[in-house]
């Protein structure tokens, strides 16, 4: 090796020998921030909900299936590959991953290569410069290299930090996928139970159009007043007029179901359906496996030690930065002969930078991580007994409309029977058409609310699917889907 490589190679060598020896991190050693965690839900013991087994997890990815309903399944289906809102959160997803790439690079030398080519003429005041001539070509072609020697955790750290943001991506996008998911299911089973409404409430005005035509007949032998042909006509016109509304809120519900997987309203349409659908069986973990299912929890986590590792970051900027650095080339005044022995330059050596004062920037960006880290543990906190809340409150309400179910259906049977008895009582004389009336309003309003009540069932259990983090885990050990396509 000739002697001047050797002397520009010993103080890299004592670098080298520097990272080795004080490589170090000036980040916090991070600890998950505590959450209070009960050892079960609550209102579980409410309900028929028993602990979920290691085999009996919500459906990894297809949870909507629980439903049973082909419609539904395509639907979504059709939302995981068309929705706009889902593309968007899937390039969001993208863009953390390029700039964890980016953070990544730092690990690496950087190489460039650069030349030119010009002419050049001196000045005739200008002080001389040896023997160049008034016009001389200026000419190089070199490679250089630099790179960081992370002594105190800079690179290392804004790897970390890149890394657990990428992650928090990651669950952002499963986060949005399960959100649209339970929006698409929460708005369909509405609309199927605006369809058994608006069903009960086409039969009901064929049952008033009967009874009016009753009290006409009535009225035409003399023994009904036109009081009851009124009567019978406003109840008549006022199941009608609820025939319109339901069908109004349908159609909203159905242009909303065609922006969510990406159709047009305009030539979107699902057909009426009356078939009923029954609350699936939802299998529900201690609230400690809460915090690996819900991707929003994971995601404020990881944004947890990502912050953390970015306080690492801002003390490193108190130390000096080392970096190797060198170039090699060919440089000419000439145009010609550039590739020969003597027109080779190199430079190789260390370098050192360190900032002897900003006026307080440094202490106050280390303020600043310290600020962010203790928010980012507040938000994860908060994040997570959310999440416990809207477990317990849709619990509670599973269990609850279970009860009022069965109590609405025998409102219906007994209000059923009032009607009976109320047109048997009209038909024989022994009572004006007021009690019919009166009957009639009753039987039609404990049926919608039947049906209320179970469409309302449905959707608390898709919020309790939803709370609990529908069929995705942070312990699953796969990255997260890149594409927008169904989730296997």
């Amino acid at each position: 090796m000739h002697a001047p490589f050797r002397i520009a190679l010993r103080p890299l060598l004592g670098t080298l020998t520097l990272s080795a020896l004080a490589a170090c991190s000036f980040a916090p050693q991070y600890e998950v921030p505590a959450v209070p965690v009960g050892e079960h839900y609550k209102e579980a013991a409410d309900g028929d909900w028993t602990p979920a087994t290691p085999a009996d997890h919500l459906p990894r990815g297809r949870w909507w299936t629980l439903y049973g309903d082909a419609d539904l399944n395509a639907l979504v289906d059709g939302l995981n590959r068309n929705s706009p809102n889902l593309a968007a959160a899937l390039a969001r997803y993208d863009q953390a991953k390029a700039y964890r790439d980016q953070a990544q690079a730092a690990l690496f030398p950087s190489f460039s290569l650069g030349g030119k080519v010009e002419r050049d003429r001196s000045a005739e005041l200008q002080p001389p410069s040896g023997s160049l001539p008034e016009h001389y070509g200026n000419n190089t072609l070199g490679v250089s290299a630099s790179y960081e020697l992370d002594l105190w955790g800079r690179v290392r750290n804004a790897v970390k930090a890149g890394n657990a943001n990428f992650a928090a991506a990651g669950a952002d996008l499963e986060s949005a996928r399960l959100s649209l998911q339970a929006q698409l299911v929460d708005d369909y089973l509405q609309l199927r139970g605006l369809d058994i409404a608006g069903q009960l409430l086409r039969d009901t005005a064929i049952t008033y159009q009967k009874a009016l035509e009753l009290t006409q007949s009535r009225q035409t032998a003399g023994v009904a007043s036109g009081l009851d042909v009124a009567r019978a006509r406003t109840q008549l016109q006022a199941a009608k007029a609820q025939v319109e509304t339901t069908a109004a809120q349908r159609a909203v519900l159905e242009h909303a179901i065609a922006v969510l997987i990406g159709e047009s309203p305009s030539t979107f349409t699902l057909e009426p359906r009356t078939d009923k659908l029954d609350v699936p069986s939802i299998p529900t973990d201690v609230p400690a496996s809460l915090l690996q299912r819900r991707p929003d929890v994971a995601a404020a986590e990881r944004r947890t030690a990502a912050a953390n590792a970015n306080v690492g970051i801002a003390r490193a900027a108190w130390f000096p930065t080392f970096s190797l650095g060198g170039s090699v080339g060919y440089a000419s005044y000439e145009r010609t002969d550039w590739f020969k022995a003597s027109n080779l330059f190199w430079a190789a050596g260390p370098n050192l930078a360190l900032t002897l004062f900003n006026g307080g920037l440094r202490e106050a960006q280390i303020r600043q991580a310290r600020a962010a880290l203790d928010e980012a543990g507040a938000d994860y906190r908060a994040t997570a007994l959310a999440a416990f809340a809207q477990v317990e409150d849709n619990l509670a309400l599973l269990a609850r409309y279970k009860t009022a179910a069965e109590e609405q259906a025998l409102a219906v049977e007994s209000a059923q029977k009032s009607v009976d008895y109320a047109m048997t009582r009209y038909r024989e004389g022994a009572t004006n058409f007021l009690d019919v009336t009166t009957a009639q309003a009753s039987a039609l309003a404990t049926q919608r609310d039947s049906v209320t009540i179970d469409t309302n069932r449905l959707r608390a259990s898709v919020a309790l699917i939803r709370a609990l983090g529908g069929g995705w885990s942070a312990d699953a050990g796969a990255q997260p889907p890149t594409t927008i396509d169904p989730a296997p």
